[in-house]
C-alpha cells in the first residue's frame, strides 16, 4: 500500500506531514521540482530526512498529493466566495475573481500544478478533470433552469477553465496583480456572451447592462 494512503494516527503525526506538505509547496514553488530535494524539503519541515519517508515514497509522490490539495483548495475557495448567489452568469464573474486572487495568493501551489505536466501528466489530467466534471454538472443544472445557453455544458466547462488559467498564468503568477479593469470587463463580456441565451443576452443588451 502506498504511503500517501496511510494517514497519521495521531496529531503529532498529521503535523508533521503537514509541515512536509507545506516545506515541498515552498520547494518546489520557489526552486522548481528537479531542482528541489527530499533534504531541502526536510530541512525547511524541521524534521529529520528519514521522516519524509514515514508518509511518502518519493518526491513524486508528495508533489502528487499538492496537486490533489490544490484542487480541494481551490474548489473550497470557489464555493464559499459564490455562497448564495443564484444567477449563473454573476457567480462566473464572482467566480473569475475569487480564482484570480487565490492564484496570486498561492503561487506556489499554482506553480506545483503546472510544473506537474512535465513530472506526472496523470496527476495533472486528473486535477483538470476533476475540475472540469464538477464544472459541468453545475453549467448542465443552469442550463435546465434556463440560464445557460443550450449546448456541451463540457464544452463551456472547458473553455472557461482554459479563459482563468491563462488569465491566471499572465496576471496572478507572473506579475502577482489582479488584470487591469479593461482586461477583467473584457473577460466578463466573453463569459455573458457565451453563457447567457440570446433572449435574455439581447434583453439585457436593450437595458444597457454592461
Amino acid at each position: 500500500m502506498a504511503k500517501a494512503t496511510r494517514k497519521p494516527v495521531t496529531a503529532r503525526g498529521e503535523q508533521t506531514r503537514q509541515r512536509l506538505l507545506s516545506a515541498a509547496e515552498s520547494e518546489f514553488g520557489e526552486k522548481g521540482f528537479h531542482s528541489a530535494s527530499v533534504s531541502s524539503i526536510t530541512r525547511r519541515a524541521g524534521v529529520a530526512q528519514g521522516t519524509f519517508y514515514i508518509y511518502y515514497d518519493s518526491k513524486e509522490e508528495i508533489l502528487r498529493e499538492l496537486v490533489r490539495f490544490m484542487n480541494r483548495k481551490l474548489r473550497h475557495t470557489l464555493t464559499r466566495a459564490t455562497h448564495g448567489i443564484t444567477d449563473r452568469v454573476e457567480i462566473e464573474r464572482v467566480g473569475l475573481e475569487a480564482f484570480l486572487r487565490f492564484a496570486m495568493e498561492e503561487k506556489n501551489l499554482y506553480r506545483v500544478v503546472l510544473e506537474s505536466q512535465f513530472i506526472d501528466e496523470s496527476i495533472y489530467r486528473e486535477y483538470y478533470e476533476q475540475m472540469a466534471r464538477v464544472y459541468t454538472a453545475r453549467l448542465e443544472r443552469a442550463q435546465d433552469e434556463g440560464q445557460v445557453r443550450p449546448g456541451s455544458a463540457y464544452g463551456q466547462a472547458w473553455a472557461l477553465m482554459g479563459m482563468g488559467s491563462f488569465l491566471g498564468l499572465r496576471y496572478a503568477v507572473w506579475e502577482g496583480t489582479m488584470p487591469p479593469d479593461d482586461v477583467m470587463e473584457a473577460a466578463v463580456a466573453f463569459i455573458r456572451g457565451g453563457l447567457m441565451p440570446d433572449d435574455q443576452l439581447c434583453g439585457a443588451a436593450a437595458l444597457g447592462t454592461p
